[in-house]
């Protein structure tokens, strides 16, 4: 019997990872490999003519994250993580406030309202490109309504102050859809029954929506703060775009720097220092993320 039992196992444990072989080769490719190429590529030095690199081991990695000092970050990096966290903060908060205050209109049981909630939701449709080369329009101090609008002849796009805010206001546009049907969502899985036997009890709208309806939202809330705050980490369509990093390194984020020393962007690419700011983003990301989740899981509610 004991024979026949371990046979069976076997037999599952083998299944299992027949199972799980298809995607371990498709992330050991694609994911796990580049990572790993990617570190090692940050230990050698590649010239600006010629392909030989030379071995620098660690060097490399404190003269692109540091300025000397270990405790300090070098002028360029600082740059470049300073712009892409306030690009995180502009896009990220106001995002998803704008897409629950949609969501909630939305909700309501009203004659014609899935028509609205089609036009909340249709950015979603719209890629990087199209939303860029829309608010591109709408900024060109020509023929642009919002340069009309503020009375000025100046593109906000050339402007240090406002350069970062024009391209963090056209991602916040184009990831609405987005946020519109992840926080729908979420309200959908809000039971009814709680709300009206709020409103029985007496409470207002606003009191029903801050006890009842927030709380049983917070897990979708926790959602879209960690997987908003990834793809502001992740932009770079607006940016090569709109202002390809100026005016004056102003909306240079990570990413952007990344392609800034690969071929595809400069004439002197500089593979080393590429990776090691890949790596760079991949450990800011992961370390902002672990601390989201450390932090805001606590004021999750989950219904029972």
């Amino acid at each position: 019997m004991s024979v026949r039992r371990g046979s069976r196992k076997f037999r599952e444990a083998m299944l299992g990872y027949a199972l799980v072989l298809p995607s371990l080769l498709v992330f050991g490719t694609f994911v796990f490999y580049p990572f790993i190429k990617n570190i090692w590529l940050g230990f050698y030095r590649t010239p600006l003519f010629g392909t030989a690199r030379e071995w620098v081991g660690v060097e490399q990695y404190k003269e692109v994250l540091f300025n000397g000092d270990v405790w300090i970050f070098s002028a360029d990096f600082w740059n470049s993580f300073k712009v892409t966290m306030l690009f995180a903060l502009y896009t990220v908060p106001i995002g998803i406030a704008l897409g629950l205050a949609l969501a909630v209109l939305a909700h309501q049981r009203l004659r014609g309202i899935a028509i609205y909630r089609t036009i909340f939701s249709s950015t979603v449709a719209t890629s990087v490109a199209v939303a860029s080369v829309i608010f591109f329009t709408l900024l060109n101090p020509q023929v642009g309504l919002i340069p009309y609008w503020f009375g000025t002849s100046e593109s906000l796009l050339t402007n240090p102050d406002w350069a970062l805010v024009a391209v963090s206001v056209t991602a916040i546009w184009q990831n609405l859809g987005l946020s519109f049907i992840i926080m729908s969502a979420g309200l959908q899985a809000v039971p009814d029954e709680l709300l009206e036997a709020a409103r029985v009890d007496g409470a207002g709208v606003w009191s029903r929506f801050r006890n009842v309806t927030l709380p049983l939202l917070s897990p979708t809330l926790f959602f879209a703060i960690v997987v908003g705050t990834i793809l502001a980490f992740q932009a770079f369509g607006q940016i090569d775009i709109l202002t390809q990093g100026g005016p004056a390194d102003h909306t240079n984020v990570l990413v952007y720097a990344i392609y800034n020393e690969t071929p595809a962007g400069t004439t002197t690419p500089n593979e080393g220092k590429a990776a090691i700011l890949s790596v760079a983003l991949f450990a800011i990301t992961m370390a902002l993320t672990l601390v989201q989740m450390r932090l805001l899981e606590r004021r999750v509610t989950y219904e029972r």
